[in-house]
């Protein structure tokens, strides 16, 4: 990638105002709208079948010490269409992306999904998709010869954020995080990379106020999904779900839905591969939220006539406990294209779907278990169908919520599983077992 036949810039989202991709501010000047990357793509010359097996090259080529980190990301296996103006030298990667599409079988048999698939993107460096969008972010900035990078966080974002930017001598990742309303395990992430870290008596929305306010007065990067360089790199989900599929669109995407970014990601990839005839069909997407954070479903209740907002309640699922989602306009737009629905559901559901997917293996995190229990929701309603082909995207690892799991094992709950605590005798273990 030394030379490149594209270039992309900014374009408003609300006026149509174009601005250069090297520009620090996250909306747009004319308008105060929301910006994103566009790219005039098809002037790479190339027929949907010439860009499958493009990939499908990439994909199959060995790691090697040699091998360049395109060939070694899920993201950067794209990288025409991702960033089209990055040198190659000037990616940082860990590598991401490559996460594996698993079958549900028999949780998707106790689901009612009989064609179900997981996309475990817990299986990223940082144990999240972040990851996707921040080796974009990261890489910009870095191209861009930033010292300064930061982001306000419900724990995921922070984590990405502070390891990509550790990659980078010189940069500084700084961190705005409601106080004491993330894990530990989250915590520790940015602390470990070396992030300023910041805990703030607020709420995410208050931190994402301020880090907006922050990045605006000092030429600090804002990596938060208001930057759509980020969405960029997240886009690739939806592209590697397909190329996992061995080139079938699914008939079902379905994402837990905080922010609105990877939706808002998913849905634009979806429609640059269909300009360019990559794939031929639309999928449906399905964002779901937790009842206790759901601003995008109400506003979705409207025929999105109103945006509603809200003060988020408590809920498991933290990483989407978002009140007044960044990325609404974007995702509406994708939900429209894309014939979508958006689903909530409560609390003993949403930890109940993830105990059964964590009972068959997939250690999913709670912010994941809102889309699996929306997908099944769904089915059960005649939204999704019996037949249909449904990809859940699973968006973090249950180990960054093992606060989370422990007390649900202890709770009571349906599906609980928890430890027994037994005098160190052969006998009182023969015993057990025999319970």
């Amino acid at each position: 990638m030394t030379s490149t036949a594209v270039s992309a810039s900014f374009r408003c989202l609300a006026c149509g105002a174009s601005a250069s991709l090297s520009q620090l501010a996250s909306s747009c000047a004319s308008c105060g709208g929301l910006l994103e990357v566009h790219a005039d793509l098809k002037a790479w010359g190339r027929s949907g079948a010439e860009w499958r097996d493009l990939f499908d090259r990439r994909r199959a080529a060995l790691p090697s010490e040699a091998t360049p980190p395109y060939q070694r990301s899920g993201v950067w296996r794209f990288r025409e269409l991702v960033l089209p103006d990055l040198p190659e030298g000037g990616i940082v990667s860990k590598p991401e992306g490559g996460t594996r599409l698993y079958p549900g079988r028999a949780l998707g048999e106790a689901l009612g999904l009989a064609r179900l698939f997981v996309k475990h993107e817990g299986e990223n460096p940082t144990l999240s998709f972040k990851d996707r969008g921040m080796t974009a972010g990261v890489s910009w900035a870095k191209h861009l010869g930033l010292a300064d990078v930061a982001c306000a966080s419900t724990g995921d974002t922070s984590a990405a954020l502070a390891a990509y930017a550790a990659e980078v001598p010189g940069m500084r990742a700084i961190v705005l995080l409601p106080h004491a309303k993330i894990t530990d395990e989250q915590l520790s992430q940015a602390l470990h990379y070396g992030a300023t870290t910041l805990g703030l008596d607020t709420d995410f929305d208050g931190c994402m106020r301020l880090v907006t306010e922050l990045t605006s007065v000092r030429p600090i990067y804002l990596l938060n999904s208001r930057n759509s360089v980020r969405i960029e790199g997240q886009k690739t989900i939806g592209w590697e779900v397909i190329q996992d599929l061995g080139w079938e669109v699914p008939d079902w995407i379905v994402v837990p839905v905080g922010n609105a970014g990877n939706v808002s990601a998913i849905g634009k990839g979806l429609r640059e591969w269909l300009e360019l005839g990559i794939i031929g069909k639309k999928p449906r997407l399905a964002g779901v939220q937790a009842e206790a954070a759901d601003p995008f479903y109400r506003s979705y209740e409207t025929g999105f006539r109103e945006r509603v907002t809200r003060v988020a309640g408590e809920t498991a699922a933290s990483a989407i406990r978002i009140g007044a989602p960044v990325s609404h306009p974007k995702a509406e737009r994708e939900i429209r294209f894309f014939d979508g629905v958006v689903a909530r559901v409560d609390e003993a559901g949403l930890l109940d779907a993830g105990a059964l997917a964590n009972r068959h293996g997939l250690a999913l995190c709670p912010n994941s278990a809102v889309a699996l229990a929306g997908a099944a929701k769904l089915r059960r309603e005649g939204v999704i169908g019996k037949d249909d082909l449904v990809v859940v995207v699973a968006t973090a690892h249950a180990l960054k919520f093992a606060g989370t799991a422990a007390a649900y094992h202890r709770s009571g709950a349906r599906l609980a599983n928890p430890a027994r605590r037994l005098p160190a005798t052969l006998d009182e273990v023969l015993r057990a077992l025999r319970v």
